[in-house]
């Protein structure tokens, strides 16, 4: 008995591990070491983590972009092997900073072209990438070549690109790389408007930005080093660490040697010159710590000149579960 589309997940890993053949004696590079995944259709799925962790690679392969060399893809729930054909039909990927399209075609025209490699028949085609020309900002832009665009333009036709073909499941690899405030949020409110417009559109997204990984996703993995280290929903990764209050104050008079206030470590942030002071760090268990905390400085005669506080947040729970930033990395993958 088949299986309905609703029922098969938009994308499924089992095992799947690359490795990438060192060169004039150099050792072989593990850019997947064996990741499971499992993403439902009409989820927002976040894939984070540090520059090298295998980002690029599962996306490639998902895309049918490259071979897998050992385990399962399916997308759609089609091999993305043996059935990349299949696969391609569904789906459309979008890069941050990726430069695409003829410089000598202006902008309408390159997205009806785009739709015509998508097979998308003309009048619906018309339809759409007027749709998206609207909503997207790019009226004023539509008669205007492609090489007399700024980057930003170019990256919100760019971004046009990859709906015109209506896909299935979208990929999206840094969208918002490089872009202003602005355009980023009309972009991000886009995505979201788009996979609630119709039952099973499914977006994977990368980004180093977790504030939008934070906002747009319904789950997130966090892989490293080639491997899965957690997948739940947001809210359920922050509780999973040791979270707490963050506490910043701003204090003058610091005592000599001062490292801790009644067994709280405390850490210094980045003095103010033009105002005398400092910043002080620290990590409370609970909010009822806090009045403890300032009588204790008050008595060592630190006069605080400001507090503000924060609970934890998704970097900090990506800090905590890779145990680095999303700006290191040990080898290019």
């Amino acid at each position: 008995m088949g299986h309905s589309p609703a029922a098969v997940p938009a994308v499924e890993t089992r095992d799947l591990k690359r490795v990438f053949k060192g060169s004039r004696g150099s050792p072989e590079v593990v850019a997947l070491a064996g990741v499971d995944l499992r993403i439902e259709r009409g989820e927002v799925f976040g894939l984070l983590g540090p520059n090298g962790a295998g980002k690029t690679t599962a996306i490639k392969i998902l895309n049918t972009l490259l071979y897998p060399t050992s385990g399962e893809a399916r997308v759609a729930g089609h091999d993305v092997v043996r059935e990349a054909a299949e696969v391609r039909r569904r789906i459309a990927l979008v890069s941050g900073g990726e430069s695409s399209g003829y410089g000598i075609l202006n902008v309408r025209e390159c997205l009806w072209m785009f739709s015509q490699f998508y097979g998308v028949p003309r009048a619906e085609a018309d339809a759409r990438v007027d749709r998206l020309i609207e909503t997207l900002g790019l009226k004023d832009l539509a008669k205007t070549r492609i090489n007399r665009l700024s980057t930003g333009q170019r990256q919100r036709m760019n971004f046009a690109r990859g709906f015109v073909s209506d896909p299935e499941i979208l990929f999206l690899d840094e969208p918002t790389l490089g872009m202003d405030v602005n355009a980023a949020r009309e972009l991000r409110e886009f995505v979201l408007t788009w996979v609630r417009e119709s039952p099973g559109r499914t977006v994977l997204l990368t980004t180093h930005y977790m504030a939008e990984a934070d906002m747009m996703c319904d789950r997130i993995a966090i892989i490293d080093r080639g491997r899965t280290l957690a997948c739940d929903a947001p809210s359920a990764l922050r509780r999973a660490v040791e979270g707490g209050q963050h506490v910043e104050l701003e204090v003058l008079g610091v005592p000599e040697g001062l490292a801790d206030v009644d067994g709280i470590a405390v850490t210094w942030g980045a003095p103010h010159p033009e105002r005398g002071t400092h910043t002080m760090k620290l990590r409370l268990a609970d909010g009822g710590q806090l009045p403890l905390v300032l009588r204790a400085l008050d008595a060592r005669g630190v006069s605080v000149r400001g507090v503000s506080t924060r609970e934890t947040s998704l970097e900090d729970a990506f800090i905590a579960i890779v145990g680095r930033g999303l700006d290191d990395s040990e080898a290019p993958r």
